[in-house]
């Protein structure tokens, strides 16, 4: 009995330094993107680049000699549930680090999470600003470098009436207030600036493509838009059946990317304008190395060195965008400072993260104090294919996320 006893500690005790060893050799990080629910359509895309990411530094030794092993979670586009999902992936899971969110309103229910057990978030969509945390590195666009250069580029474009027209949220509400400040400060009058806003999934535009139309009517009108997700899709439907094209008022969208086409009938759109610190399009050996090894990865899917498999990743039509672009580069950027300060702690992780650079796909980005980038941006008109034409850059423009600096 006690040489069977002692068999059986023995196997129990193997086990355990089989199971500690297993654990030692990957360390876990957070996936927090709707799969399902009205934002999968873009952050589903978010989840693959990420895993794409993890495998890429993987196949190259890993970070500190761990392999990066995913735990994907589904918020389920549900404000509330993405806060439950972060506390578990920090207290559950335990993970290192947490790259998600797409909508500010998602991001502004898990911040008191992070903030509250010390975790690290890295958020990779273009925002509204007017918000710095510790607990969150933003490789996001902040105003300055969407709203205000594309704004700015109307401008002089001889444009002198601006439609507002977004989604009824925090970060169209808050970006538009910040546009007004901006339009007003060079000259255009309250009485030619317009602002509304509908809600998610909202289908029916006839009414404010109408005022549209009637507001355009004199020329030298455009609309900027930060309405999201396939609500797009009946506003340009309604917008190209009222006669209204890219020459007698051009549409500057701030949330329809190259992934966002895919769902929208990008014929309507051709001509209008987006502002990204990404294209697809873009040409640099860099940008075609990117480009071409995700459309290789996603026709065999897999995260090397885990145990992790990868589903529901379809290849057909598949494209890269500036999300994609910045929570890839997030990736590398946390993956750089661990190795610099030699730890995953999250205080040491934080400060080694500052000053961090990488070479991206279009442009060598860096990681300044206020935990936002320096990056290049772009404006690009919209092609029928899908894509982008940039027609206007700006370099190395640093990100403020509190328009109070900018609108002097």
């Amino acid at each position: 009995m006690k040489l069977n006893l002692k068999s059986l500690f023995t196997g129990i005790a193997a086990t355990a330094i089989v199971w500690s060893a297993s654990a030692a050799e990957t360390v876990k990080v957070g996936v927090l993107h709707s799969l399902s629910g009205t934002m999968a359509i873009s952050e589903t895309s978010l989840k693959d680049v990420l895993l794409f990411t993890f495998d890429e530094i993987n196949k190259s030794g890993g970070v500190m000699g761990k392999m990066i092993e995913p735990v994907v979670v589904d918020p389920a586009s549900n404000w509330p549930l993405f806060a439950e999902k972060a506390e578990e992936l920090l207290v559950k899971d335990k993970v290192s680090v947490v790259f998600g969110c797409w909508t500010s309103v998602s991001r502004k229910s898990v911040l008191p999470k992070f903030e509250q057990h010390n975790g690290l978030l890295f958020y990779p969509v273009q925002y509204e600003g007017e918000e710095l945390s510790k607990n969150i590195f933003y490789t996001a666009e902040a105003v300055n470098q969407q709203a205000i250069p594309a704004v700015a580029y109307m401008l002089a474009e001889g444009k002198k009436k601006f439609y507002l027209v977004g989604s009824d949220y925090v970060y169209p509400r808050t970006t538009n207030k910040i546009l007004k400040k901006y339009l007003q400060m060079k000259g255009i009058p309250e009485s030619d600036i317009i602002e509304i806003y509908t809600p998610f999934g909202h289908t029916d535009y006839q009414t404010i493509v109408a005022q549209i139309k009637k507001f355009a009517g004199g020329g030298n009108a455009c609309v900027i838009s930060t309405l999201n997700g396939d609500t797009n899709v009946p506003f340009f439907k309604e917008f190209a059946n009222a006669g209204l094209t890219s020459e007698n008022c051009p549409v500057v969208s701030f949330s329809i990317s190259e992934d966002e086409f895919r769902g929208l009938p990008a014929k309507q759109l051709a001509g209008h304008l987006g502002c990204w610190t990404y294209f697809m399009s873009v040409k640099t050996p860099e940008n075609d190395k990117f480009v071409g090894d995700f459309m290789s990865w996603i026709k065999d899917p897999k995260v090397t060195g885990t145990s992790y498999k990868v589903s529901g990743v379809d290849p057909k039509g598949r494209v890269t965008c500036s999300p994609m672009n910045l929570s890839r580069m997030g990736v590398h950027l946390w993956k750089q400072a661990v190795e610099k300060a030699g730890s995953f702690d999250v205080d040491k992780v934080r400060v080694a993260l500052i000053g961090q650079k990488f070479k991206g796909p279009v442009a060598e980005v860096t990681m300044q104090e206020n935990h936002h980038l320096i990056n290049n941006v772009f404006i690009g008109e919209t092609l029928p294919t899908g894509q982008f034409k940039v027609i206007k850059t700006f370099k190395d423009v640093a990100a403020e996320p509190f328009s109070d600096m900018f609108l002097k």
